[in-house]
């Protein structure tokens, strides 16, 4: 795997700016693949590996630079938790570690560069340099990843009994004896104009 500085200027690129985010997500990265046993997660371990994801913030997007994972490739997952925690998930042997930043680094910043005055920048420079126990909690934890959440073809698909639009990946709702899909049944997130 590349560097920390190679790897924090690629997810800096990808997210379009360096914030303490990145150096967040970067690190927390490098940490889980090797807690997990994965050395080459963009190449001969991408297959192995699964990332679930607590927040949708800039430390997601590191994640996804160091990993390979995406959405779109189904090897990460977005539990809307709003904790700037991940899990990564080695799925040939099924161990797993749950990594949380630690909300007093903010303040431990001060200890690393109490000549930073910008709270902003003291915290990117460092988490940098502060020890990995400082700045996260790791939790060894078993990661429960239905079947139909891995990556790979969809399990199923079907057609919502009231709209027509065709579901995958069992998301769809019995209701009433009817199959629907999530908007069809309550859970729509837009309103049709």
């Amino acid at each position: 795997m590349e560097s920390f500085d190679t790897l924090l200027d690629i997810s800096t690129k990808i997210h379009g700016h360096i914030c303490a985010g990145q150096v967040i997500g970067v690190r927390m990265s490098i940490l889980g693949l090797e807690l997990i046993g994965i050395d080459d997660p963009r190449g001969a371990d991408r297959k192995k590996l699964y990332v679930l994801v607590e927040i949708d913030r800039c430390a997601t997007d590191a994640i996804q630079s160091v990993t390979g994972c995406s959405l779109g490739k189904r090897s990460m997952r977005w539990m809307d938790f709003g904790i700037m925690a991940a899990t990564f998930v080695n799925l040939e042997t099924g161990r797993a570690v749950r990594i949380v930043a630690r909300e007093e680094s903010r303040e431990l910043s001060k200890k690393y560069c109490p000549e930073i005055e910008n709270k902003y920048q003291r915290q990117l420079a460092a988490y940098k340099v502060m020890p990995q126990e400082e700045l996260f909690a790791i939790q060894q934890v078993k990661a429960d990843i239905p079947a139909y959440d891995m990556p790979g073809r969809p399990m199923r698909r079907v057609q919502c009994e009231k709209c027509g639009d065709w579901v995958q990946d069992c998301r769809d709702v019995e209701r009433d004896g009817k199959t629907l899909c999530r908007a069809c049944a309550g859970a729509r997130y837009y309103q049709v104009i």
